[in-house]
């Protein structure tokens, strides 16, 4: 049970200094790591695929979050009130919640393609164009669940003690009633962990459990390959996909569930603010930080999965020259970069060329297996 006399100076929380710290770095990480994604896919005419478009559209959706809301939301366990104002505070939740909705729905689309691009390899299911078509779809969905954010979100007074009180950034309306008030945050809570969690994620492993299965149980049954050297090394390829796949959805999952535990508990349980204690205090933050953390971590995981990515990575930002094979293409033999063709040898390259690109479309039939990225989405801690 906590007691009436029970807070703490801000002072005196650890969080006070260490959330700042790894605010910053995500900042600089996200701002470099996603800053050169978006780079690269818009100069080098290789890298627009169907996949990528998706993850550059999701590089898009991390600047959003970290730019307009990192900054600000950083300083939320340094600073007793909000200091930026009401415009910012409608701001930075508005945007917050156009990046969530963003980063869920195309990866959601994202694991739908893939699934797609797997079963049918030589099948193309949805050209450049149409994929463009969809991102946008996805963004324009997007703000229109970010708008009673916009609307509502406003500045609220708390009396901390008998000569305290704080001012902080709160994104549900004002009602006449408590009663009232209480069934809307509840209402809202739950709806955006449905919207923003618990469906999509259900989606996605739905689809890469059906990928999974179906690269392990098609590891004998390539027509033509089943015993060639080519066709076992993209059988050990797609079985790789199939366990990345798997890891991503299982960092999705654990991302995002201290937040939505949290959140759930704190707005369901008629008790919670009596029995907020320690435990979830750490809970909350550790939400908090995780949510913020994966705004910057899909650089980082194509740096780690995909070489082409890698090489342009080192390219743009250690000023390393990659060093293409001869033939103009990089291999990726475990088939986990995001711009990859298949050959009439089921080899697995990507083009690090136009010119190569367009030779290979001409002789051989474009290929997706690919590893999609965990971008789970950041939701709202109050």
């Amino acid at each position: 049970m906590r007691e009436e006399n029970d807070y703490t100076p801000y002072l005196e929380r650890p969080e006070t200094y260490i959330v700042p710290i790894l605010f910053l770095l995500i900042f600089i990480v996200g701002v470099l790591g996603n800053g050169t994604l978006v780079i690269i896919f818009l100069r080098h005419k290789a890298m627009r695929n169907v996949p990528n478009i998706y993850i550059f559209s999701l590089a898009l959706a991390d600047l959003l979050v970290i730019i307009t809301c990192v900054p600000f939301t950083s300083i939320l366990y340094t600073v007793e009130s909000w200091p930026w104002g009401v415009v910012v505070c409608k701001l930075s939740e508005t945007a917050k919640n156009i990046s969530i909705g963003v980063s869920v729905f195309t990866l959601t689309a994202l694991s739908a393609e893939r699934y797609c691009a797997i079963v049918n390899p030589l099948r193309r299911i949805q050209t450049k164009p149409l994929t463009a078509v969809s991102a946008v779809m996805i963004w324009i969905l997007a703000t229109g669940f970010a708008i009673p954010d916009a609307i509502f979100s406003r500045l609220k007074d708390a009396p901390v003690d008998i000569n305290k009180t704080i001012i902080f950034c709160y994104p549900f309306p004002s009602f006449p009633d408590n009663a009232t008030e209480t069934m809307y945050k509840q209402y809202n809570v739950v709806s955006k962990s449905l919207i923003y969690y618990l469906v999509p994620l259900t989606i996605i492993a739905f689809f890469y459990v059906l990928m999974a299965i179906r690269l392990h149980n098609s590891a004998n049954d390539i027509p033509g390959e089943g015993r060639s050297t080519h066709g076992s090394a993209q059988v050990k390829s797609r079985k790789h996909v199939a366990r990345m796949v798997l890891i991503f959805v299982f960092l999705f999952f654990i991302c995002f569930l201290p937040q939505h535990v949290f959140m759930l508990w704190f707005h369901l349980t008629p008790t919670a603010e009596d029995d907020y204690n320690e435990w979830w205090h750490v809970m909350r933050i550790l939400g908090f930080c995780l949510s913020f953390l994966n705004s910057c971590v899909n650089p980082v995981a194509l740096y780690c999965v995909s070489g082409v990515f890698r090489a342009y990575f080192n390219r743009y930002l250690c000023c390393i020259k990659p060093k293409w094979p001869r033939s103009g293409l990089l291999s990726e033999t475990r088939g986990s970069t995001f711009n990859s063709m298949s050959q009439r040898h089921t080899k697995f390259s990507a083009v690090s060329d136009a010119t190569s690109e367009n030779r290979e479309i001409r002789n051989q039939s474009e290929c997706n297996e690919t590893l999609p990225t965990c971008r789970p989405p950041i939701q709202n801690l109050v």
